[in-house]
């Protein structure tokens, strides 16, 4: 409750900053704003609370995720001083929509009624739509925020709709509630409340882009401003499946045969599709898209193989997943800002493919060596955080016995490694721009905790094991 109540406060006053003259206390000022929220986050540690009659809970759980996506968004707003140098740019709203955005993520994280889980969504996707088409000059970026409202938009209706057919079938918003009418089947259940499930799993899948409910995310993260692209690939995506599991671990435990297969399927999909076309993309950030996609096909395996296991995998796999993504982004932002000369399209954007980043390697090592961590911890490689990651994943399938999964999992992620190399082999294999990449302490500092946090994980990753 207490950081909802902060980001929210926090929030306001960034915008009334935004009246100074100056913009350039506005980074550190949202920075010092996440560090007492994240601080805060954890007063409650090992305590139970409701809050608003009984709409929100807080516990280790909620804590351990809500702390997930303040340091992902930390790490992400670090990433963007260019702000303060560009005279379009707005970074008051920017850090503001931010804030906002976090605060419906958190709702998503703690909601125990559907009502704030929708209040949640709502808040959390506005502001992502708002900040997706702030690039104002950038068709692109106008195109895409176009297609992320509209197709958000059915997407939140469906949801919805979902929401009042379990109303319908139960008499309870609550997940309790459901969860108590759900756990009787024996008493003969509604037909309402299997298409109000799928309804909302139809809505929240569209938000973590699980296949065929995915469309919209190449447009979208190729389009947005790649501060915001890092930003909804980890803070979004975290949320998206906190919701996920709180929603389906406590309601719907009860018609859990009626479900998997149809999540399991959608998993299979979502590997196969997303894996394969990566394969043939050019753009870094379009890659980067079919890989969010791929990577919520590894987390739906823990939901579709539901159980003891789970609640771990969820939460180490996010967490992997999100250093990984964002230190990816962050050299992405340092490439794409300093040889701007050298890569422009024909359409006047920056050219963002792969050969973007040849050569990279020898022009400046420690950026060549964060990428090769990121990409090879995305690929699942071992001694770092993906590897275990994935590992606890197909864990969760092999204890349901969900054989089938696990060998698409598996050889889906032999395909990723094609394309994550791709990077690799640019970095160090190709000859490209002479010119050195300067790297700013701030970026050091990020690119350096993301890299160590991916090797400390991947090493020990026993560290975050008994925490809730």
């Amino acid at each position: 409750m207490l950081p909802i109540v902060l980001l929210s406060v926090f929030g306001i006053a960034l915008l009334f900053l935004g009246f100074l003259k100056s913009k350039t206390v506005l980074l550190p000022a949202t920075l010092l704003f996440l560090v007492v929220t994240l601080a805060a986050n954890f007063l409650d540690w090992n305590k139970t609370y409701l809050y608003f009659n009984d709409m929100l809970r807080t516990n280790n759980l909620s804590m351990v995720f809500t702390a997930i996506v303040l340091g992902s968004a930390f790490l992400v707003v670090a990433l963007s001083g260019s702000f303060a140098e560009n005279d379009e740019a707005q970074p008051a709203e920017y850090y503001g929509l931010i804030l906002f955005s976090l605060v419906g993520a958190i709702m998503m994280i703690s909601f125990e009624n559907l009502i704030m889980l929708f209040v949640g969504v709502e808040i959390l996707s506005v502001a992502m739509y708002i900040l997706t088409g702030s690039d104002k000059r950038n068709l692109r970026s106008n195109e895409a925020a176009l297609k992320y409202f509209l197709m958000g938009a059915f997407a939140t209706g469906i949801m919805l709709f979902g929401m009042a057919l379990l109303y319908g079938a139960t008499g309870s918003f609550t997940i309790a509630g459901i969860g108590s009418y759900a756990a009787n089947p024996q008493m003969g259940l509604s037909l309402l409340l299997y298409v109000g499930l799928l309804m909302l799993l139809i809505g929240l899948l569209f938000k973590v882009s699980a296949a065929p409910f995915h469309f919209w995310t190449p447009d979208v993260y190729d389009g947005a401003p790649t501060i915001f692209t890092a930003f909804m690939s980890t803070v979004v995506k975290t949320a998206g499946f906190a919701a996920l599991f709180r929603l389906l671990s406590v309601s719907f435990t009860g018609v859990f045969s009626f479900w998997w297969t149809i999540l399991a399927i959608i998993t299979a999909i979502t590997l196969v599709l997303a894996n394969v076309t990566a394969v043939y993309q050019n753009s870094f950030k379009r890659m980067m898209a079919y890989s969010s996609i791929s990577h919520a096909g590894y987390l739906l395996i823990g939901l579709a193989a539901l159980g003891a296991q789970t609640k771990q995998a969820i939460v180490f796999y996010s967490l992997a997943y999100s250093v990984a993504t964002i230190s990816a982004f962050g050299v992405l932002l340092l490439v794409a800002q300093q040889r701007s000369t050298q890569t422009i399209t024909s359409e006047g954007v920056i050219n963002e493919n792969f050969d973007s980043f040849n050569g990279l390697a020898r022009q400046n090592p420690f950026l060549g060596f964060a990428m090769t961590v990121s990409m090879l911890s995305l690929a699942g490689i071992p001694l770092t955080a993906g590897f275990w990651g994935k590992f606890y994943m197909f864990s969760t399938a092999v204890e349901r016995g969900q054989i089938w999964l696990l060998i698409v999992a598996v050889l889906m992620s032999a395909v990723g490694i094609y394309y994550y190399f791709r990077v690799i082999i640019a970095m160090y294999f190709r000859d490209g721009a002479t010119e050195p990449i300067r790297v700013t302490p701030v970026y050091q500092y990020v690119l350096l905790a993301a890299t160590i946090l991916t090797l400390g994980l991947g090493i020990a990753p026993g560290l975050l094991q008994g925490l809730f």
